[in-house]
């Protein structure tokens, strides 16, 4: 039987996210972004950022191997870029899906009807640091006042439309008035590893993807499946949106405290249903594509 058959694809990334942030022993932090939008995990093939579930499985793995690199590929796609990974290197998993038709019973047919389907396939990469042959891009990274205004993201909120009111000291967004409300900018302070800026626009993109769940825009319900743990996974959804958010914006985040109490309740949803990170990721993912087309870009 082969790797792949007897692999349960859903249950071993989850397994592996779990195994992350237990490891964190409560200092999980995602490397949301080190330097431009280049800090999403892309393919070294064809250069393209990955998606959903993926996003966080390579970032979990950088995160807990040590690799300050963006860049992955299989083994055969390093082989053609010239590169060589090393011997004994451990890959990592990623997801992708594969359409295929099957027959269904049609009793009053002529013919017999036909559906699409979808089968989990599994993809083991490599990252550049894990190679030998790849030479990374010299990057050199701004330095910023104690608060610097970042351009794109402000930007980006305008076009979105959403309300937002920077007024006394708490963060959310508010269903019943359907707006955002932000502590001002001012009152945010740097970190060892974030400026005000970064940690403020962390926050706002928090609370954006919160914002999309609007039934007028991406009617995210997740009471459904997940009962009394929906508030939790909502704010695993918020979390990993503005992960993808930032990424791709330029800002440089990292988890807020705030949200280190959060942990624990993900993990109890994660390892009650190996698919959900999947619909996390999913989820997040839809938010920050709808957002990006209001913004006028491409997802």
């Amino acid at each position: 039987m082969s790797r792949e058959s007897s692999l349960d694809i859903h249950q071993e990334i989850t397994s592996r996210i779990i195994a992350a942030i237990e490891d964190g022993a409560g200092e999980f932090r995602l490397p949301w972004n080190r330097g431009g939008a280049s800090g999403r995990p892309r393919n070294i093939a064809s250069g393209k950022h990955y998606n959903g579930v993926n996003v966080l499985a390579l970032w979990v793995a950088a995160l807990h191997q040590g690799y300050a690199q963006p860049i992955w590929g299989t083994y055969r796609q390093w082989h053609e870029k010239g590169c060589q990974v090393r011997r004994g290197e451990q890959s990592s998993l990623v997801v992708f899906y594969k359409t295929f038709t099957v027959e269904t019973d049609g009793e009053d047919a002529a013919e017999p009807e036909t559906a699409e389907r979808l089968l989990a396939r599994a993809s083991y990469v490599f990252n550049a640091d894990q190679v030998e042959g790849y030479a990374a891009p010299e990057e050199t990274l701004p330095v910023t006042p104690l608060f610097s205004p970042i351009d794109e993201a402000e930007r980006f909120l305008a076009a979105t439309g959403a309300r937002v009111t920077e007024s006394g000291t708490k963060a959310c967004y508010r269903p019943s008035t359907d707006d955002i409300m932000m502590p001002e900018r001012t009152r945010f302070a740097g970190s060892e590893t974030m400026s005000a800026g970064e940690a403020f626009y962390a926050t706002l993109m928090h609370e954006l993807t919160h914002w999309t769940g609007h039934a007028s825009r991406c009617a995210r319900d997740l009471k459904n499946r997940f009962g009394s743990e929906a508030y939790a996974m909502e704010e695993l959804v918020a979390e990993v949106g503005a992960a993808f958010l930032c990424a791709d914006l330029g800002v440089t985040p990292e988890l807020r405290p705030d949200h280190v109490s959060y942990i624990a309740n993900w993990l109890t949803v994660l390892k009650a249903d190996k698919k959900a990170i999947f619909t996390a990721a999913s989820k997040a993912q839809q938010a920050a594509n709808y957002l990006t087309v209001l913004a006028g870009e491409r997802p």
